[in-house]
């Protein structure tokens, strides 16, 4: 049978009681994510991404499988989690740097050869990064989050994670996409290719975003997340609060803005990232 039959069949299960078989098939199930044999969502040719449902109720059941042990490296340094999901385990054949200095990837997450992980960083279950992105100090790669080629995680940005409900898309960032320190992407958000998001902007599924160069507002709707579109350059910004007393307190609300897409000027600055490598 399918993996896929039967992890489905495992979650219609009512009774969490589960056997050796149950434990073995999950650990099949974790290596097909470790590999990047299967994940959380997939883009089709035209673009459209897509969730799979049935993985994202695998990592569920995961939990559902796991036992709360001590996962403690000393007496002073103490760690309780389901022994289902423990760090996951690399080796120097998989090609993946990672620095000194604390860093954890979580079993059921994908890292392929040329990443580099500078510490601290933390990827969690589920989550897919492909080739030659770097995961900067103190980032986050949420749950199921998808993370393309040549990305840019800088220091403290946060790629949040959907992992339920699981028909919902997860945090998508595509390939060559340079995210600032302190960024944060939230709520099924899609940033396309190559776009640019500066210092300290934050994305979210309820946060309109503002683009002056097509003159456009790009919001999440009942049937699609918030998207942000290829090569866009994308700044924190404000608007102002409109009403009597928005207007007498000259209050303002947060407000991410494209102010372009990328040129020549923003590739050079762009560049100077991958000597850094």
């Amino acid at each position: 049978m399918p993996l896929r039959e039967q992890i489905e069949a495992l979650v219609a299960q009512t009774e969490n009681q589960f056997t050796a078989a149950d434990r073995s098939l999950l650990d099949a199930f974790k290596t097909a994510l470790n590999k990047g044999e299967i994940r959380a969502a997939e883009r089709s040719d035209q673009g459209v991404w897509s969730v799979n449902s049935w993985v994202k109720q695998g990592i569920l059941l995961g939990f559902r499988i796991g036992r709360l042990v001590d996962m403690s490296a000393s007496t002073n340094l103490r760690f309780f989690d389901k022994d289902t999901y423990p760090a996951r385990p690399t080796a120097i054949e998989d090609n993946v740097r990672i620095v000194p200095g604390g860093s954890s990837i979580r079993d059921g997450a994908y890292v392929a050869p040329g990443v580099v992980c500078m510490p601290p960083m933390f990827i969690n279950a589920g989550a897919y990064v492909d080739e030659g992105t770097m995961i900067d100090s103190h980032a986050l790669v949420g749950s199921c989050a998808q993370i393309g080629k040549r990305v840019h995680l800088s220091a403290a940005a946060q790629i949040g994670g959907v992992l339920e409900p699981v028909g919902a898309v997860p945090v998508i960032i595509e390939d060559d996409v340079l995210v600032g320190g302190g960024c944060g992407v939230y709520e099924g958000t899609i940033v396309r290719e190559r776009a640019v998001l500066a210092a300290g902007t934050i994305l979210t599924g309820s946060t309109p975003v503002y683009d002056l160069a097509r003159e456009k507002i790009y919001q999440r709707t009942a049937d699609a997340p918030l998207e942000i579109p290829a090569g866009a350059v994308v700044v924190p910004g404000s608007r102002a609060v409109r009403g009597e007393c928005g207007s007498a307190w000259g209050l303002s609300l947060y407000a991410p803005v494209i102010v372009k897409y990328r040129d020549e000027k923003t590739e050079r600055a762009v560049q100077l990232e991958d000597y850094l490598r």
